[in-house]
Formats: structure tokens, sequence, C-alpha cells
């Protein structure tokens, strides 16, 4: 409940910084006297970026990352082996993909996992658009990089289900990965053996 000796724009700060997944009630009273205490630039280019945010991105027409031209960089991208197609949940696990270097494939993104506790199904998801890519011919083969653990296993294994008959070799990353844990929090070089390491599905 919003506290009277505090200000509304404060308080109203505060609620909406507290939605964002990470920060509690603390974090986001702490960032808030931040920027009341800090100079004026710092809340304007803030502001200016979350504006940005929204006006100048969108996600690509081809993969489902996020770009600011449609289709991304890495779609558009004539030295890239469109035959290879890595599938992830979200867009910071491709860029965790990227990072290592080792993947000259594309990509598509999800935008979640299978999840029925959070009611997240697999028509919530970008599979739809992964069959029809895949039926529109050029594909040799999916890696199937969902996260290790239960909702990403039970994705890979909607994704096998979906793709079977469809003529493309099925992968998925190597074990080596912690089981439970996001692609985007695992060393370059853990997620470049494990890319190396892919098997079947």
């Amino acid at each position: 409940m919003a506290s009277k000796a505090i200000p509304e724009p404060v308080n109203k700060l505060i609620e909406q910084l507290g939605r964002l997944p990470g920060i509690g009630p603390k974090g986001a009273s702490r960032i808030t006297y931040f920027l009341l205490r800090a100079p004026e630039d710092i809340s304007f280019m803030l502001s200016d970026a979350l504006r940005a945010l929204k006006e100048q991105t969108r996600f690509c027409s081809v993969c489902g990352n996020i770009t600011v031209d449609d289709p991304c960089p890495v779609c558009s991208d004539p030295k890239r082996d469109k035959s290879v197609v890595a599938v992830v949940e979200v867009p910071l696990d491709l860029l965790a993909l990227e990072q290592t270097g080792a993947f000259q494939g594309v990509y598509h993104v999800l935008n979640g996992a299978i999840s029925p506790v959070n009611g997240i199904g697999p028509d919530d998801l970008r599979i739809r658009e992964l069959v029809q890519r895949i039926d529109a011919g050029g594909v040799l083969e999916v890696i199937v990089a969902t996260n290790p653990g239960q909702e990403g296993d039970a994705t890979a294994l909607y994704i096998q289900r979906e793709l079977q008959g469809r003529g493309v070799k099925m992968t998925r990353l190597a074990r080596g990965l912690p089981v439970g844990s996001d692609l985007q929090y695992v060393d370059a070089v853990t997620l470049m053996r494990a890319l190396q390491g892919r098997s079947g599905l």
C-alpha cells in the first residue's frame, strides 16, 4: 500500500519498477531514490531509451528475434547458413549462442517454453511458424536449443513430434549444460562445447 508521506510520482515509479522481473519492492525503492538524487540527464536518458525501445524495435518476421530492421541482421546476412536453424526460447538465448562465435546458422525464437503451470501451451509459442518455415523448404537441420530442464525438455519433445516426417535432421545441444539453468547464464566455452557436441533427438 502506498504511503501518504511519499509523493504520488515516487510511489508510482516504485510500483512500476517493482513489476519488472528480478526487482522486488526494496530494489524498486533503491532505484527510484537513486534517480531522484541523480543528475536530471540520467533520468531523461533512461526515459528516452525506454521510449526508443518501444517505438523502434519489433520482432523479426522470419525468426522472431528483436530487431530494428526487418528481417533482422542475422536473417538478412548472406554469409549465414540458412539450412541450419537453432530453436531458442528467448532472444537472450540467441545472444548467448552468438557470443560463442561457433554457430553460423540462423535462429528461430519461440518466445517462451511450454509450461502448463504458467498457462503456456504450444499455441502460445512460435511453433506453428517454425513448422511453416520447415515446410517452405531449404532447412536441413534443426538444433533444438531449449533450456535444459522440465519446460525446455517438454518443448523439445513437442517440437520433435511436430517436425517428425518432415525430412529434417533434428539435434539437441549436448548435456554438458547444467540442468535447470538458462542459456543466457551459461559461459561461452560451455555453450560452445554443447553446440559442437549436439546429439540427435
